[in-house]
């Protein structure tokens, strides 16, 4: 049975098909994602099944999730992206206690029981202060790629302080200390303790390990060192972690067409 998952995230659209029998991923992909859900949805999800061969008829249900999921008209239903990335990380990492999911626009902790289901979760979607934006604006401001940032923060000698609560203020304090001299080096490590910081602090003490870093900015080298240091805990990389999201979805959607049948 074949399943699949459309996560329209704010920043990214990424669609997973899982076979249920085989118990594999058939085929992933993720694309930026604009203003328009639904058309790129269903383009994306008509092109795997082009690249794997398969009629549309084989998948036996669509669960979409994430930002724009009530957008996607080919989904047969919905889920939040708090119950997929739940059941996406713990198909990757099974001992996973708790996720932390940061995205473009958004992050996301989960303490998981021990059975996989959520216990309770936060989420900021308020400011991009603690998200992947900021890491853009960043990058952006001092004329470097997004996978260059690890290297910049490991060249760093003293981090610079960022205590800015919001992008757009952040950004001019980063327009100041350049103008100081600050190094860039210094500016990057402060950016990614700061985004780590507010991440811990959403957290609190109730820390529980394993302790899972997902979603697109678990990509970004540099991140998580920066979040097991505000933690002070180890942290592991979900594996394929922008696509736990989509991931969880097809799952989901296998459980409940193998429930229907």
């Amino acid at each position: 049975m074949i399943g699949a998952g459309i996560d329209a995230g704010s920043r990214a659209l990424k669609v997973a098909l899982f076979d249920s029998e085989r118990g594999q991923v058939l085929a992933a992909a993720v694309r930026d994602q604009g203003t328009d859900h639904d058309g790129p949805a269903r383009e994306l999800f008509e092109e795997l099944l082009r690249t794997e061969g398969l009629p549309r008829r084989r998948v036996a249900r669509i669960v979409a999730t994430g930002y724009g999921r009530r957008a996607v008209s080919c989904a047969d239903t919905t889920v939040t992206e708090i119950t997929c990335h739940a059941v996406g990380v713990r198909h990757c990492v099974p001992d996973a206690a708790t996720i932390v999911e940061i995205g473009g626009q958004d992050s996301k902790l989960l303490r998981l029981n021990r059975d996989g289901t959520v216990r309770d979760f936060a989420m900021n979607d308020r400011c991009a202060a603690g998200t992947g934006r900021f890491l853009e604006v960043v990058a952006s401001r001092l004329g470097a790629a997004l996978d260059s940032l690890g290297d910049l923060a490991r060249a760093a000698e003293a981090p610079a302080p960022i205590s800015s609560m919001c992008v757009v203020f952040a950004e001019t304090e980063i327009i100041g200390l350049l103008a100081s001299g600050a190094r860039r080096e210094d500016i990057v490590a402060g950016v990614q303790a700061s985004i780590a910081s507010r991440v811990a602090a959403m957290l609190g003490r109730d820390v529980t390990s394993p302790v899972i870093f997902t979603g697109g900015v678990a990509l970004v080298p540099g991140m998580a060192e920066a979040l097991a240091s505000a933690l002070a805990t180890p942290v592991r990389v979900c594996p394929e972690p922008q696509m736990t999201g989509a991931l969880g979805a097809a799952l989901i959607a296998c459980r409940q067409a193998s429930a229907s049948a």
